[in-house]
């Protein structure tokens, strides 16, 4: 057994140092959602520990448990083969194909360093710097390590609860055009919550489209349509991580279970190819920089000096109608007309983007009050780095 493991422990040193299941946080969701990513790294240690009688009760009740479970199957296949005759690879069976091997052993390395290496609990991803009140939880999606962690809004500071493997495009992250096979990188929210009753048994448990291209992704010509989280087909357990046409999928049980976390409208997706963490000192006054950074724009808005407020875009600014030389023309008419402006925020969410520009998405309900207009706008905003100061290059309605 031990020349059976070699591959899968290259490709997972040195993260192959037995965790106590205590590991997986506090709370009864995080415990659930992992289940069978802990079953799995129950099995390999007692591989490891060279038990391979308890390895065989182990993997028998996970199958048990989730008997579609393709992987689950192939190490009992081989746990049954090393009974037999020495293996010296992962997937002993000399009739097994050879993709479908590369494809579970590429679950497998993802599987246990997701079960191995957990996020430091006092450390949170970079990108939710601040959620609004009303939403209540956040997704982050790691398309390396093929992970999908659940966030909850704890008095605007991130709360880990929850993760689960997931499978994404074909051909890698950083979507671009339609039939790519890539999986999008950047800030999206659900939109929709379709039933199992409204598709095809390929969509498995259901569906949540996500808002895939987004304002920004379309001011740079990415298109494409149809991203959705979404589960499996009845007959299939999981998938391998790089398994899809651009979406991201979850097995049927972790899609029923990370639905009630879903708000429509409300819970931003946040995709990324590798996540950055945060200790929460760096988190905390990240967040407080860039809420100065907005509150500074708010209070220039507010004192009706045209070029102060013009300060705060980038040159480099366009939204859906026009350029920043018609932002800035038309701002000084609409400034000519007033004696007095008042602006308040309200239910203000700052995301970092995960993409390769230095980003931030900034979305809020806008209360505009002036001598002669007033209106309430939900805005989003695109804030990108420039010359070491940050400035608006989208702003348009949400």
């Amino acid at each position: 057994m031990h020349h059976l493991w070699a591959a899968l422990r290259s490709g997972l040193a040195p993260a192959l140092v037995c965790v106590p299941l205590a590991a997986f946080g506090s709370g009864g969701a995080s415990a659930s959602v992992a289940d069978a990513d802990v079953a799995l790294g129950e099995v390999i240690r007692a591989i490891e520990q060279r038990k391979t009688d308890e390895a065989l009760k182990k993997v028998d009740a996970l199958l048990v448990r989730y008997p579609n479970f393709r992987l689950a199957h192939l190490i009992r296949g081989d746990l049954l083969l090393a009974r037999t005759r020495p293996l010296s690879t992962f997937g002993g069976s000399p009739d097994a194909p050879a993709e479908k091997l590369a494809d579970l052993r590429e679950e497998a390395v993802a599987r246990l360093k997701a079960y191995r290496n957990r996020p430091p609990s006092n450390y949170v991803p970079r990108y939710l710097l601040q959620m609004e009140p009303d939403q209540k939880y956040a997704i982050v999606v790691d398309t390396q390590r093929s992970r999908l962690y659940i966030y909850q809004n704890d008095a605007g500071r991130p709360r880990f609860v929850a993760d689960y493997y997931i499978a994404h495009g074909k051909l890698g992250a950083e979507k671009t055009r339609e039939g790519d096979k890539r999986t999008p990188v950047g800030v999206y929210h659900v939109t929709a919550n379709l039933p199992r009753q409204k598709l095809s048994d390929f969509y498995g448990s259901g569906a949540f489209p996500i808002n895939y291209p987004n304002e920004w992704d379309r001011q740079q010509g990415r298109n494409g349509h149809g991203i959705w989280l979404h589960g499996t087909p009845s007959d299939t357990y999981s998938r391998p991580p790089r398994a899809s046409d651009g979406c991201v999928v979850l097995t049927n049980q972790d899609l029923e279970a990370l639905s009630p976390y879903l708000q429509i409208g409300l819970t931003p997706v946040i995709i990324s190819n590798t996540i950055e963490w945060l200790s929460l000192d760096d988190w905390s006054s990240e967040r407080t920089a860039l809420n100065r950074e907005i509150e500074a724009w708010r209070k220039d808005w507010e004192s009706r000096d045209v070029n102060r407020y013009l300060s705060h875009y980038s040159r480099s600014f366009r939204n859906n109608e026009g350029d920043f030389a018609l932002w800035s023309k038309q701002k000084h008419l609409v400034a000519a007309s007033k004696s007095w402006v008042k602006v308040e925020l309200s239910k203000l969410s700052v995301f970092r983007n995960p993409g390769k520009e230095d980003m931030i998405v900034v979305t809020f309900e806008q209360d505009y009050r002036s001598n002669n207009l007033s209106n309430i706008l939900k805005k989003r905003q695109y804030w990108i780095k420039e010359g070491g100061r940050w400035k608006i290059i989208y702003e348009g309605f949400a």
